[in-house]
């Protein structure tokens, strides 16, 4: 936002923002985001080989949801802190319990398993991958989120730059998962939290640089 552009609507008067205006701000970026970060999934990772089998698995499934449930909350909480003095309390709230529980059952299921077979079921085959493609896959969304969030009003500028990033990470971590053949809780819990948390923090470093108005 233009400080100077905003002083100067406001001296014409009243300001009409249609009904969900934020929303479909940011549902438009969202979509624009998703729709880049699926195309480079599949032109530099592809699906996993054997999808139709995964498909019938019940950790499929719940590999899918966790980000999702994620997206969700952290959109709501970007549309929230997209308007002036915004609080996103009950989305942060649901966001972070999601994000305990599932780390929680990560290590119980850890602490259960046999010590030899824990770090085998722990890291995979593919944990550093699994970190490092959720990060760069995250950039589209977060690109496009921020650029949807300087044409609102944010004030708290680090929690606004959070929720975008934890929104990309959220959302190119359910792309990564048609790629990704790992089905282990605790992969699940570990890796893919801190895959969608590395993007939270870089929004977070980045908001007050990036949403600042000018």
């Amino acid at each position: 936002m233009n400080t100077d552009a905003l002083v100067e609507a406001l001296a014409r008067g009243p300001i009409a923002v249609g009904p969900w205006a934020v929303e479909r701000r940011i549902g438009a970026a969202l979509a624009a985001g998703v729709t880049l970060t699926t195309l480079a999934m599949l032109a530099a990772l592809g699906l996993r080989p054997d999808l139709r089998t995964a498909l019938g698995e019940p950790m499929f499934w719940a590999k899918l949801a966790y980000p999702l449930m994620l997206a969700v909350a952290a959109g709501c909480a970007t549309a929230v802190l997209a308007r002036p003095a915004g609080r996103a309390r009950s989305a942060t709230a649901a966001g972070c319990a999601l994000a305990a529980a599932m780390v929680l059952a990560a290590l119980g299921t850890l602490a259960m398993t046999p010590a030899g077979g824990r770090v085998a079921l722990a890291l995979g085959h593919s944990a550093l991958a699994c970190v490092v493609d959720v990060t760069a896959l995250s950039l589209p969304v977060f690109v496009l989120a921020v650029v949807a969030l300087r044409h609102c009003a944010p004030t708290r500028l680090r929690s606004a730059g959070t929720a975008a990033g934890l929104l990309a990470g959220a959302t190119a971590a359910a792309v990564y998962a048609w790629h990704c053949d790992e089905m282990a809780l605790p992969f699940l819990g570990l890796w893919y939290t801190l895959g969608m948390a590395l993007p939270a923090a870089i929004g977070a470093a980045l908001g007050p640089r990036l949403l600042r108005w000018v």
